[in-house]
């Protein structure tokens, strides 16, 4: 019996500013107990070619990569069992870039969200839609694209806002394996539901932008300077306190155990002070956080020894990277020109088949179609509440034919002998 493939995840990491509690118990915590557990490959990358879209302070990005690096290493993230590498540290992300580029529509790319965003603001000042905009943040997707494809990831793990760059990496794969072959595995989002959004000092989203960070590995002194300076309620001690909008009890929340929150709250319900309250975090997450800080500021004392296990990490990535990038190479026909006789007619054999098209409308309802060899459409199915359903869907139609389709219908002007012919033909093609 074969052994079914592990799973694959990969998140990435941006290398500006330095890591907060917001980013620990978003990110950070989750991600590292995540990555301890059997039957999963696991790929964290330093995304300092994102960085450089954001920031053009190059000693901000080198300092910024050294304090991520040793935040994750400190946290728990072990090396040896996940491939834990820098992106700018692996040349064949740049060049699957190109080779994406070339295949991405330029339409694809004016409905990415941060470019539309930054389109919308220039239009609201009056200026230039494209005023300030850089090429780096417009092709900021395909880079992505290129992260998630070079190493077949079949989940990344992301919050709602990201979906759209993970559906745009799946159309950039869909659009390559149809014109040169079956090569990239086309990625799902694994959507990030509880992941927890700690508030700040000033009650708002905890966030560089609003200057409200608790840095994750502050020194003692300044952790408790900052908890105190935590906005709270003019309510005295004795008067009950609530804690739906306490910006103190979301952050307790965060580290304490269930028994720890629970008497919190009632301590609230009895009314104590802010100051007890404070102590409280305080001693909770510098508990937590103590033994972490010790390693980091360990790590930060010795940069070399971060650089020598990203190294290793971009070696280990690379012998996934580099043969795959060949193979790549050899499919656009970057070849040996003394290979030239007999791969044509190869390569057109492989484009020229009917294909299925997955993708995601606005109503996030999940869809598929099914073309010919010369693109025209055949079939188009309903939406489907998750991408599971709609690729169980395609299993049967590929497995059965029509005869299993239930409810699916040709287009009009399509007959089920045309569907049929497709789907053997489709199925002769990976046979």
């Amino acid at each position: 019996m074969s052994k079914l493939k592990p799973q694959r995840f990969l998140t990435g990491i941006t290398t500006t500013g330095t890591p907060h509690l917001g980013n620990y118990v978003g990110s950070i915590r989750p991600s590292v107990a995540a990555s301890t557990g059997d039957g999963a490959e696991s790929f964290y990358f330093l995304a300092d070619y994102h960085a450089l879209i954001k920031c053009d302070e190059p000693a901000r990005i080198q300092r910024s990569t050294l304090e991520i690096a040793a935040s994750w290493l400190a946290a728990g993230l072990d090396p040896e069992r996940v491939t834990f590498y820098r992106q700018s540290d692996i040349p064949e992300i740049p060049e699957l870039t190109w080779l994406l580029t070339c295949v991405t529509a330029k339409g694809v790319l004016n409905r990415a969200h941060a470019y539309k965003a930054s389109v919308d603001k220039n239009a609201a000042a009056g200026n230039d839609p494209d005023a300030d905009v850089s090429a780096g943040l417009f092709m900021y997707p395909v880079l992505m694209g290129a992260d998630i494809l070079m190493f077949k990831a079949h989940q990344v793990p992301v919050g709602r806002d990201q979906i759209q760059h993970i559906e745009m990496a799946r159309d950039m794969g869909q659009r390559f394996n149809h014109l040169y072959g079956e090569h990239f595995v086309l990625p799902q989002a694994l959507i990030e539901e509880s992941v927890a959004l700690l508030p700040g000092t000033d009650g708002r989203k905890m966030s560089k932008s609003y200057d409200n960070t608790i840095p994750l590995f502050a020194p003692r002194e300044q952790l408790q300077k900052l908890i105190n300076g935590i906005v709270t309620d003019s309510r005295a001690p004795g008067e009950p306190k609530e804690v739906e909008g306490s910006a103190l009890f979301q952050i307790y929340q965060a580290f304490a155990s269930d028994d720890e929150t629970a008497a919190l709250r009632k301590a609230y319900a009895a009314g104590i002070g802010w100051g007890e309250a404070k102590q409280l975090l305080f001693e909770r997450i510098d508990r937590e956080i103590a033994p972490m800080r010790a390693n980091y500021l360990a790590l930060m004392k010795d940069p070399a020894k971060i650089e020598a296990t990203l190294q290793a990490g971009a070696e280990k990535a690379r012998r996934l990277a580099t043969p795959f990038m060949r193979e790549l190479r050899q499919a656009v026909g970057l070849r040996s020109l003394a290979t030239q006789a007999g791969t044509q007619a190869g390569k057109v054999a492989r484009a020229a088949t009917s294909a299925f098209k997955q993708y995601r409308e606005a109503d996030g309802k999940f869809h598929f179609k099914l073309l010919d060899a010369q693109g025209q459409l055949l079939l188009q199915s309903p939406g489907y509440d998750s991408p599971r359903e709609a690729a169980q869907a395609i299993a049967l139609l590929q497995s059965q034919g029509m005869a299993a389709s239930g409810a699916l219908k040709p287009v009009a002007g399509v007959d089920v002998a045309a569907v049929d012919a497709a789907l053997g033909q489709l199925a002769a093609s990976k046979g």
